[in-house]
């Protein structure tokens, strides 16, 4: 929905929100995988770098493209759609972080604290999201939903760096 809202709207920052959500989808089937075989420190380090490059493809995708709106001028259309999903989305996703990383700690998981990251990722993205759909619908400013991109980029590589170095988990370094 987002991806669709977004195209219409023509907002990379909407379309980066509609990717992640495909990011978030990839990281649960990436735990999912780690979890079903056998625990091992080797298992887990696979399953965070497959995370991690997840968020440094979108955060390379929604750079690119966000650099060509604020360069030719591009200005994204106003989308209700866009900021009642980045409400909803907002509330939502913070719940499901915080649930799912008390999981991961307890499981000493490596892999479901880094896709719970990803999970707050989508929250702060929510809350980016929605000040540059606001801003965009309420004053004008076609600037904000690519800066708001840039800012949903920024996070993604952070997050992806945590994942890949295993910086995001428990007391323990192995399952």
């Amino acid at each position: 929905m987002a991806l669709t809202a977004g195209i219409a709207a023509g907002s990379i920052a909407l379309i980066g929100f509609g990717l992640d959500s495909i990011v978030e989808v990839f990281a649960a089937c990436v735990v999912v995988w780690q979890m079903r075989g056998a625990l091992s420190a080797e298992r887990d380090r696979m399953a965070l770098r497959l995370i991690a490059v997840s968020f440094y493809l979108l955060a390379a995708y929604v750079t690119v493209d966000a650099l060509r709106d604020l360069i030719g001028g591009s200005a994204a259309r106003e989308s209700t759609v866009g900021i009642v999903m980045a409400v909803l989305s907002l509330v939502a996703m913070q719940w499901l972080a915080r649930a799912k990383r008390r999981t991961g700690e307890a499981l000493h998981s490596h892999t479901l604290v880094a896709d719970a990251s990803e999970t707050a990722l989508c929250a702060y993205l929510s809350a980016i999201l929605l000040g540059g759909l606001v801003l965009n619908a309420t004053v004008g400013w076609g600037w904000a939903d690519p800066v708001a991109a840039i800012g949903i980029a920024t996070l993604a590589v952070r997050e992806g760096r945590e994942a890949w170095r295993g910086d995001r988990c428990c007391a323990t370094d192995s399952p």
